[in-house]
């Protein structure tokens, strides 16, 4: 499972609206005082980014989920400024510097306890808890092999900026807002290069990475780090006359605004969603 999930990430989404996206960060990670019975070190089987604004730790298991495996996510969640300290590259400080978490389980079944319980609203020390159960079958005729999910969550209080932006009538959230403006830039300016449009959208409007990189240089990143930190699916690298380009999607509240003063110095109208 810990295999496929950092293969297939967007299994991991939660909602349609605030954990839409997830990004793993990284895999069996020790966590000191995470252990459930005798306080000793613990291994966090996943750690995701969600959208650039919760950090969340994931607890695998193959079978049934029970009560007793959310005690031992708690144990970890216990430890989360350790956690961020030891790891503060999980969400960029530039786009976020306090982020929220979230504790996730994932399993092949729910103990129908604990399913009642999280589908309440479950929460430890303001945290919430979501449960996902995942179960893949192949086809009898086809041998294509078939995923089905279910999410069991229920977000009580969501401090997340969950705020939509207009641009040429269409709704975004902070990512799209961004492979939309600068997709709508190049149509209008076919013949722009890469150090044209560096020029246009400085690294200053993202921060550390960038508006965009490379196509090359986004994929090395994905290679070498196993986190996506582009959109870099086939329709959405963007050519230019002299080279291709993957946009990021490392947003947050604490750089879309940037973006958004640049483009519309550009004439690029951009608007908050009512």
């Amino acid at each position: 499972m810990q295999s496929y999930l950092i293969e297939n990430p967007g299994v991991l989404s939660l909602d349609a609206n605030v954990f839409t996206e997830a990004d793993i960060y990284n895999e069996e990670v020790i966590v000191k005082g995470g252990g459930i019975k005798d306080g000793g070190d613990g291994r966090i089987d996943l750690i995701a980014n969600y959208s650039n604004e919760y950090i969340g730790i994931i607890e695998l298991k193959k079978d049934r989920l029970s009560l007793q495996h959310l005690k031992q996510l708690e144990a970890y969640l216990a430890q989360k400024e350790e956690i961020h300290n030891t790891h503060n590259d999980i969400i960029d400080p530039k786009t976020n510097n306090n982020p929220n978490w979230v504790g996730v389980l994932a399993g092949a079944s729910i103990d129908p306890q604990l399913e009642k319980l999280i589908s309440d609203g479950y929460t430890f020390k303001g945290i919430p808890i979501a449960a996902i159960t995942i179960n893949r079958y192949r086809g009898r005729e086809t041998r294509n092999i078939y995923v089905i999910t279910d999410v069991y969550f229920k977000n009580p209080v969501s401090t997340k900026d969950t705020k939509k932006y207009v641009f040429e009538n269409v709704e975004y959230g902070k990512g799209r807002l961004v492979l939309a403006v600068i997709k709508s830039y190049i149509q209008r300016n076919p013949s722009i290069g890469f150090s044209e449009l560096e020029k246009v959208f400085p690294k200053s409007c993202q921060g550390s990475m960038g508006v965009f990189s490379a196509e090359d240089e986004a994929l090395d990143i994905l290679n070498s780090t196993s986190r996506g930190r582009h959109f870099l699916k086939e329709n959405e690298i963007i050519s230019l006359k002299n080279s291709k380009i993957a946009v990021s999607n490392q947003w947050g509240k604490g750089n879309i605004d940037n973006f958004i003063t640049c483009a519309n110095k550009l004439g690029m109208k951009i608007t908050l969603a009512l």
